[in-house]
């Protein structure tokens, strides 16, 4: 799962993370505007044009090691009737959009194999569209600011220990990029990853 690819895997890649970036921070926008919040879409962010969403080095992670980030979509929970539990939606809807995108790929590959299996250039693409979205999925699942499951996270924990959680917010991106370094994420990330993709394939 994590290797440097090829050129024309990297070819290839690029618009399956294009697609797997701007859905996911869609999403976030999209039901946020569902639960009565507006922020995204005055921010121009309720958009399926990938450059509105675009983060430099989190595109250029997620298309070489099928982990990475998107440009956080703003909200305001101030809209929320419900914000605990608004939040914890908008949180999920990211993920939800990504693994949603990974099975109907792998839904079109088993309704239609002959026609996949004949292309070599687009059986890789299809592979590359499941990869991507569930490894950021996946890698948005981690509870580690600003990561999705950290949102999702926040609804979760009691109220006593939110003090302390959102103190740590402000070291999360540095204590990200150690893990990662470490290779703790990817330890975590793989197996995971694995699992869905060959279930869904």
């Amino acid at each position: 799962m994590f290797h440097f690819p090829s050129l024309p895997e990297l070819l290839l890649s690029l618009p399956a993370v294009l697609w797997a970036i701007t859905f996911h921070e869609f999403c976030h926008g999209y039901m946020a505007y569902l639960l009565g919040d507006p922020t995204a879409e005055r921010a121009g962010r309720l958009s399926l044009n990938p450059l509105a969403h675009l983060d430099p080095v989190g595109a250029l992670m997620l298309l070489v090691f099928r982990f990475g980030w998107a440009k956080p979509v703003p909200i305001d929970t101030r809209y929320f009737k419900k914000p605990r539990r608004d939040l914890f939606l908008v949180s999920i809807a990211g993920v939800t959009g990504n693994i949603l995108t990974a099975f109907a790929i792998g839904l079109l590959i088993r309704l239609f194999p002959s026609f996949f299996l004949g292309n070599s250039a687009l059986r890789l693409f299809m592979f590359l569209m499941v990869a991507i979205n569930v490894g950021l999925a996946v890698f948005n699942l981690i509870p580690i600011p600003p990561l999705d499951g950290s949102k999702i996270l926040y609804v979760l924990l009691p109220p006593q220990w939110l003090e302390k959680y959102f103190w740590l917010e402000q070291y999360g991106f540095i204590i990200l990029m150690v893990l990662l370094a470490l290779g703790v994420i990817q330890a975590f990330m793989n197996p995971i990853v694995f699992l869905l993709i060959r279930w869904i394939l």
